[in-house]
């Protein structure tokens, strides 16, 4: 037709392929300089889903295919021959807009091991400026190491639940201290939930960075536009093709003339690269897929965390279990409408607890969470009938690693996801150590007015060897998976990535995002992956890094 725009030669300084967590910041940020152009491609639709913006909303995204890639991870060695579900978001915002709102950065100590393994300027020090950077906390904090005036809203659970008060104080009974921001100072201790909502709606990525971001001149986001492979000419990459529509969309080229930022995250930001060409050259072979760059750490040491729930009867007062149904949650859904409060205002986790797994560790290396609900057959997402509340423990730094790779070289067939979890003893030690200390909770003294009876595993369940088999029955992703494309030196055969987020051997391309963690830390994803893309930020526009902050505890 005349006068069609011509979109397969079109040509942007930048081409950001997702708009998640790190694409979402990465497009604010790039775009602050007007004369630079970026382009954002999102295989998924636009956020307009009110139950994005619902945070109880969350139960139903879930499930929710038109914004949930809801991937299945393979069997592995300690699942009991089960397939875990491994839910993604796949709309503006990502993941963080069908996640659990929560914001946990971490521990000082899993930044300084990044830097340890040869990657400069990842120390707990540098990366804590840009923590500061994009939050804007509102509540109690120290400002060394909060921020007030970013653009990511935290706050705290509001929530005053006479369960979760009984749970805190059955762990200052057992010696675990209150502590009011584990995002602080130090993490180990028990509180109310860090979330990123405000006034009763959920503050995504997209809502606090990409959105903005969009009343630029120079930013384009494209929506349902699936990636199906980087352009390359020699070893560099100079631009994408993608299907606008999905798979029986129309093929459509854009190039960028500086940078390809690939922001798929931890399962698509591997398997982009090897339909590719870019990784292990047995796999890609096996696929048909010519090799354009030999990289075998592609898509290998996948880490996530794994967690048993714990679960027990409730009596004596009631619990969200029965607070969603009938007048109950039309009672709820009026003072959600008017006062922006209530249970459709909740996360699916209130209090976040942070503790050892035995005397001699040094951090904690155990997190547990509480709620006072229960889900059916272990699986969030659906609530039981009867009262319950649940206690979910998990290892913070796993061993255990796994894989994402292709499954053929169909870019639209999902990709092979093998966790691999609880594949080193160690953690299947520490995991019995948590639901050991989840038991030990849930019985505690200011609890036993509301402790029925241990539903799951129960109290037939009592050796190590009985503990360690209930988790491999019932234990769950927690939706944390990482490492998958590794930021390490150029020596190292795992390293796909250098401390600068550059493709080791290529050219004008980047991976930002959870998988270039070259280890698991000790929290959720989401924080540190915002804060990964802002640091990123400074490199790609050669800006000088913030200045690294001056500590107490590095003095």
């Amino acid at each position: 037709m005349v006068g069609a725009r011509n979109e397969t030669m079109e040509t942007f300084d930048y081409v950001i392929i997702g708009a998640g967590s790190a694409g979402s910041v990465l497009t604010n940020r790039l775009s602050e300089d007007a004369g630079t152009r970026v382009c954002v491609l999102e295989a998924g639709p636009s956020d307009w889903h009110p139950y994005i913006h619902l945070p109880a909303g969350f139960i139903k995204t879930f499930h929710m295919k038109s914004v949930n890639w809801a991937y299945q991870q393979e069997p592995g060695p300690y699942t009991g021959g089960r397939s875990i579900y491994a839910p993604r978001g796949k709309t503006l915002g990502g993941s963080s807009s069908i996640n659990g709102h929560i914001y946990n950065r971490g521990q000082r100590q899993d930044f300084d091991t990044w830097a340890q393994l040869g990657n400069r300027g990842w120390g707990y020090p540098d990366v804590l400026p840009y923590f500061r950077r994009m939050e804007r906390r509102i509540g109690e904090g120290d400002d060394t190491y909060r921020g007030r005036d970013g653009n990511l809203t935290v706050t705290t659970m509001d929530w005053q639940d006479p369960l979760c008060e009984a749970f805190m104080a059955g762990a200052v009974s057992l010696g675990i201290p209150r502590n009011p921001d584990y995002n602080g100072q130090i993490q180990e201790g028990v509180s109310y939930c860090q979330r990123t909502i405000l006034n009763g709606r959920r503050v995504s990525a997209a809502t606090a960075f990409l959105h903005p971001a969009r009343k630029r001149p120079n930013v384009d986001v494209r929506t349902h536009a699936h990636v199906t492979s980087i352009i390359f000419e020699g070893k560099r990459a100079v631009g994408v093709r993608y299907n606008r529509g999905g798979k029986h969309g129309d093929p459509l080229e854009i190039r960028a003339t500086k940078e390809v930022i690939l922001s798929g995250g931890a399962y698509n930001s591997p398997q982009l690269l090897q339909l590719s060409g870019v990784g292990s050259p047995d796999l890609l072979q096996s696929h048909g897929i010519e090799v354009r760059h030999a990289l075998p750490g592609v898509g290998e040491g996948l880490q996530d965390h794994y967690a048993p729930r714990s679960v027990a009867r409730v009596k004596n007062i009631r619990t969200i279990n029965e607070l969603r149904r009938g007048f109950s949650l039309w009672g709820e859904a009026i003072k959600w409408a008017t006062t922006r409060r209530g249970l459709l205002s909740l996360s699916p986790t209130m209090v976040y607890c942070f503790w050892h797994s035995g005397e001699t560790t040094e951090s904690s290396d155990l997190q547990l969470t509480f709620t006072p609900a229960s889900y059916k057959e272990g699986v969030q997402g659906q609530l039981e009938d009867e009262p319950g509340m649940t206690v979910a423990s998990w290892q913070q730094r796993p061993e255990s690693r796994g894989y994402v790779r292709i499954r053929s070289a169909d870019p639209f067939a999902p990709p092979i996801i093998q966790t691999n979890y609880l594949a080193e003893e160690i953690d299947r030690r520490v995991v019995v150590a948590g639901m050991k200390l989840a038991r030990r909770l849930l019985a505690s003294e200011p609890l036993k007015p509301y402790f029925a009876y241990e539903d799951f595993p129960g109290p037939k369940v009592t050796s190590d060897e009985e503990l360690l088999a209930a988790a491999t029955q019932r234990g769950t992703t927690t939706f944390h998976p990482g490492c998958t494309c590794r930021m390490g030196p150029a020596d190292a055969s795992w390293a796909v990535v250098d401390d600068q987020l550059r493709v080791h051997g290529m050219e004008g391309l980047r991976v930002i995002d959870a998988s270039i963690m070259p280890r698991m830390i000790s929290a959720n994803l989401n924080a540190s992956t915002l804060m990964i893309a802002d640091k990123a930020s400074d490199m790609i526009r050669g800006k000088t890094p913030e200045a690294a902050a001056k500590l107490p505890e590095y003095a």
